[in-house]
């Protein structure tokens, strides 16, 4: 991963970035609304794009949505809006991470690192240590005798599939119990709590099995 795109109506921020991410060896192209922002990336396809939510022109999430017509390169998300809702939105159009402005450039270069260790070993990943176990997806087992029920199971495996992106809680329960039940956000805990009693090390502090408070949750190797 070489190209990043960035995105944002902040000319001191944008110039900084661009400075930053050249001296660790990145190209960088920017833009300063979405419009020009969808423009660059057809003229140029990035290879990661960093996004602002708040444009001046089109919000980010419909520029999200115009990317996603056509390219399922990843998408870090910048947000300097305290609610959590924004950023679910952008999660659920198809965003891939996001960073709360304002940020620590170490940590959005961390953030770009693991998008593009994911993406590089995309739907290649077979196994997992979480904490002191092993989970193995093509046998559908877990080292140490521990035994998941089917729903801990698809929970852990969307989870492990995706390390360090975070999943949104609508994703989740989508995918684990249907369409019909986006809003039962307690079986999220409930589960995500007995895996945690079975997985990790301390459970009241997992360092894999990670909650962003009102986001979502992320399986962090």
């Amino acid at each position: 991963m070489s190209r990043v795109l960035v995105v944002d109506d902040e000319p001191q921020l944008l110039r900084a970035l661009r400075i930053n991410l050249r001296a660790r060896g990145y190209d960088v192209d920017v833009a300063a609304d979405g419009t020009a922002a969808l423009r660059q990336a057809g003229a140029a396809p990035p290879d990661l794009v960093v996004l602002d939510l708040g444009l001046p022109d089109i919000p980010g999430v419909d520029v999200i949505h115009g990317l996603r017509g056509w390219t399922r390169v990843p998408i870090i998300v910048l947000s300097g809006r305290a609610g959590s809702q924004d950023k679910v939105e952008a999660l659920e159009a198809g965003a891939d991470d996001y960073v709360t402005k304002p940020f620590d450039i170490e940590e959005l270069v961390a953030r770009i690192r693991a998008v593009a260790r994911r993406v590089s070993v995309a739907g290649e990943v077979t196994r997992a240590d979480v904490g002191e176990h092993v989970v193995d997806l093509v046998g559908k087992t877990v080292s140490g005798g521990v035994r998941l029920t089917p729903t801990e199971w698809r929970l852990l495996e969307i989870l492990v599939r995706n390390p360090g992106k975070l999943i949104s809680q609508r994703q989740l329960l989508t995918s684990v119990w249907g369409p019909s039940y986006q809003r039962e956000t307690h079986y999220l805990r409930q589960y995500m709590a007995q895996l945690r009693r079975k997985l990790e090390k301390d459970p009241a502090h997992p360092r894999h099995l990670l909650t962003e408070p009102g986001m979502g949750y992320r399986f962090q190797p």
